[in-house]
C-alpha cells in the first residue's frame, strides 16, 4: 500500500543506486550499456538481451536515434543502449534475469564477455547458476540495474548500467553523456571510473530523448533495515504524512489528465474559430475511449497483443466496437507529440493519410488508428519472408505517399510539416496502397511562411536535409528532402545509411550514393547496379531513371531548388501512367515551365 511504502521511504537509507543495495521494487525500464564487439549485429544482440521490452531490434534502435542504427548496420567498437525491466532479484538485487540458450564450448567468460559485453560477470553466472556450465539448455543471466537515488538528485529515475572500459574516465564519460562530472561520482561513491573494468550508473534517456525524473511513489534503489522502538505517536504523524502523498499523488495525476482534456478542448474550439473553411476539409471530433474499454481490447496491453515499439509509445493490437485497430500507448511525458497528432489527424482527413479513430486521456495517453495489417513500407523492402514488390507497385505507393503529403503541404489551414518521413512511417494496406503515419512530429507552418523559427532537432538520421541538420530550419521542403531519400529507397531497397565495407566501421548516404552515379553523363549502366537485386531484370530502366532524376531534384542541397509536393504528385502522376514513356528526364531540367513548376515558383 501506499501507507507501507511511505514508512519504508521515511526510514531506510538511500544507498548508491548500485547492485548491492537491498529493495523491495524495482522500476519499469532500466537501460544497459552494449559495447558492440566486432562481428556482432543488431539482430544477434537483440537475441542475447530480449525482454517483455525489448522484443525486436525495433526496440534498440528507438533508444539509440542519436547513432547510425538499424536492423542490418551496428558499427562495432561503439556503445548502444539496451533497454530492460529493473527488478528485484534474490538476495535484494536490482536487476533483470535474461535466459540464454547454451551453446557448444560455451564458457562463463565468454557469455559474460562477448555474449553480454560484460553487462554480467562470471561471479554472478555462477552464482545463480552453479560452478559448472551445463552441457545444455539455459542459464540465468543476472545484469544489474539502478532506478535513482533521491538523496543525489529527484530529476534521474532512468539509468544506464555501464560497463567500464579501459579507455573510459570520469571526465569521458561525463563529456560524451553531458552530464556533471561530480553527479556522476555522487552517484558511485568510491568509484575510480579509470578502474578499467566494473559497473557504474549513469542517468539515461528515454525514447524521447529526455532524463526522466524519479517517480514519487518509487521505494527502487533504496536499502532494507530492521525498524524498532516506533512509538504510537510517531506511527500515527507517518500515516498522516502518507495519506496526503497519496491523496496528493492521485490529485496530481488527475490535474495532469484534466489539462490535456483542456489543452485538447481549447485546440478544437480554436479550429471551430479560425481554421475552418478550406476545401476538403471536415471537423470532425475523434470518439474518446475509456481506459477501460481499450484495456480489454488489449488483453490489458498483452505482449501478444504488442505489434509495435515507436519512439513515443508502443502499439497493440485490437478489436474496437466492430472495428480493427492499432492503439498507441504514450507517457504522459510525450503530451507535445500526442497533441500534435491528435491536432492534425482530428481534422485532416485523406485517402493517403491513416486514419485516427480516437483518442483517451485516463491512466496515460492514448490514440487509436485504423489498423493498417500488411506492415510498413520499410519491411517490404527489407524484411525477411516477403516477396519483392514489384516495380509498378513501388510507384504506386509514391504516388499516394506524395498524395498524402500534398494535401497537408497545399490543402489544408493551417499547412503543416510532417517532420518525420520514412519509409517506416509508409504503411501499407491490404491492395499495396501507401498511407503515411506517425505525426507526432508535425509542426504547424503559418500559410504565407516558407519556414519556421529554430527548434529543437527532431526525426530520423539520413532523412534530414542539410539546413535542418545544421541549423534547425523547418520548412515543407523539410519532407520533400525526406520524400526524395524514401524514392532512393523504394528503387534500391536499402537504407537510408548504407553500410560500405564488411567491418562495420564505414557508411555513406544513400542520397550520396545516388548523387555520384546520376552526377554522370550517362548514370543508367551504373544505376543499374544500385537497383533492388530481387527485382530481377523485371523493371523498366528508363522509368527507374527518371523516379531517380526526381529523387534527386527532392535532395537537393538548397531548399529552394527542391520541387513542390505538389509537382511531385505530377510528375509520379505522369510516371504511373501508361503514357509515362512521354515523360523526358531531360525535360526535368530543360523545360522552364517545368522547372518552374518543380522549384515552387
Amino acid at each position: 500500500t501506499w501507507i507501507s511504502a511511505f514508512f519504508f521511504i521515511f526510514f531506510f537509507a538511500s544507498v548508491s543506486p548500485g547492485a548491492e543495495s537491498s529493495c523491495s521494487k524495482g522500476c519499469d525500464l532500466a537501460l544497459g550499456s552494449y559495447y558492440v564487439w566486432p562481428g556482432s549485429n543488431l539482430s544477434f544482440i537483440t537475441q542475447q538481451v530480449r525482454s517483455q521490452i525489448l522484443t525486436d531490434e525495433n526496440d534498440i534502435i528507438s533508444y539509440n536515434k542519436d547513432q547510425t542504427i538499424s536492423r542490418d548496420y551496428v558499427q562495432s567498437t561503439t556503445r548502444i543502449n539496451i533497454p530492460f525491466p529493473c527488478d528485484c532479484l534474490e538476495d535484494g538485487y536490482l536487476g533483470h534475469m535474461f535466459r540464454y540458450e547454451i551453446n557448444r564450448g560455451d564458457t562463463y567468460k565468454t557469455i559474460a564477455e562477448t555474449y553480454y559485453s560484460n553487462l554480467t560477470t562470471v561471479e554472478l553466472l555462477r552464482k545463480f547458476n552453479g560452478d559448472t556450465i551445463p552441457a545444455s539448455g539455459t542459464l540465468n543471466v543476472a545484469v544489474n540495474c539502478s532506478c535513482g537515488n533521491s538523496e543525489v538528485s529527484k530529476l534521474y529515475g532512468l539509468f544506464i548500467t555501464w560497463p567500464l572500459r579501459p579507455e573510459d574516465t570520469l571526465e569521458s564519460i561525463a563529456s560524451n553523456e553531458k552530464l556533471d562530472a561530480g553527479l556522476l561520482q555522487r552517484y558511485n561513491p568510491g568509484v575510480n571510473f579509470s578502474q578499467g573494468s566494473g559497473l557504474v550508473y549513469i542517468p539515461g534517456k528515454d525514447q524521447n530523448g529526455i532524463y526522466v525524473p524519479m517517480e514519487s511513489s518509487s521505494r527502487a534503489g533504496l536499502s532494507g533495515g530492521v525498524i524498532a522502538g516506533i512509538s504510537i505517536g510517531v506511527v500515527a504523524g507517518l500515516l498522516l504524512l502518507a495519506a496526503s502523498i497519496y491523496f496528493g499523488y492521485f490529485r496530481k495525476k488527475m490535474a495532469e489528465t484534466k489539462l490535456i482534456s483542456q489543452e485538447f478542448q481549447e485546440f478544437t474550439v480554436e479550429e471551430e474559430k479560425g481554421y475552418g473553411g478550406p476545401t476538403g476539409i471536415t471537423v470532425d471530433k475523434s470518439v474518446e475511449f475509456s481506459y477501460e474499454e481499450l484495456a480489454t481490447a488489449t488483453n490489458n496491453f498483452s505482449l501478444a497483443n504488442k505489434i509495435g515499439q515507436g519512439g513515443f509509445g508502443a502499439v497493440y493490437y485490437a478489436e474496437l466496437r466492430g472495428e480493427k485497430a492499432a492503439i498507441k500507448k504514450m507517457d504522459m511525458q510525450a503530451t507535445r507529440e500526442f497533441l500534435a497528432e491528435l491536432k492534425v489527424l482530428t481534422n485532416v482527413h485523406h485517402l493517403n493519410l491513416v486514419r485516427l479513430i480516437g483518442y483517451c486521456t485516463e491512466n496515460s495517453l492514448f490514440l487509436v488508428y485504423e489498423y493498417i495489417d500488411n506492415g510498413n513500407l520499410s519491411q517490404h523492402l527489407r524484411g525477411t519472408g516477403r516477396d519483392p514488390l514489384p516495380w509498378s507497385t513501388r510507384v504506386q505507393i509514391a504516388l499516394d505517399s506524395a498524395r498524402g503529403l500534398e494535401y497537408i503541404h497545399e490543402h489544408t489551414v493551417p499547412v503543416y510539416i510532417h517532420r518525420d518521413i520514412k519509409s517506416a512511417n509508409i504503411l501499407i494496406d491490404n491492395s499495396f496502397h501507401g498511407k503515411v503515419a506517425d505525426f507526432g512530429l508535425t509542426k504547424l507552418a503559418e500559410v504565407g511562411n516558407s519556414s519556421l523559427p529554430t527548434g529543437h532537432l527532431v526525426g530520423t538520421f539520413g532523412y534530414m536535409p542539410p539546413e535542418y541538420a545544421q541549423y534547425g530550419d523547418v520548412s515543407p521542403k523539410v519532407d520533400v528532402y525526406a520524400f526524395g531519400v524514401v524514392l532512393f529507397e523504394l528503387i534500391s531497397a536499402k537504407e537510408a545509411i548504407v553500410k560500405t565495407t564488411q567491418s562495420d566501421a564505414d557508411s555513406k548516404g544513400l542520397v550520396a550514393m545516388f548523387h555520384g552515379v546520376l552526377n554522370q553523363p550517362a548514370p543508367t549502366e551504373d544505376l543499374r547496379k544500385l537497383v533492388d537485386p530481387r527485382l530481377g531484370d523485371d523493371y523498366p530502366i528508363d522509368s527507374v531513371l527518371k523516379m531517380a532524376q526526381l529523387a534527386k531534384a527532392c535532395t537537393q542541397e538548397n531548399p529552394q531548388l527542391r520541387p513542390t509536393m505538389r509537382s511531385i504528385v505530377v510528375a509520379l502522376m505522369t510516371l504511373h501512367s501508361s503514357t509515362a514513356d512521354d515523360w523526358d528526364v531531360g525535360a526535368l531540367y530543360n523545360n522552364p515551365n517545368l522547372m518552374n513548376l518543380m522549384s515552387g515558383r
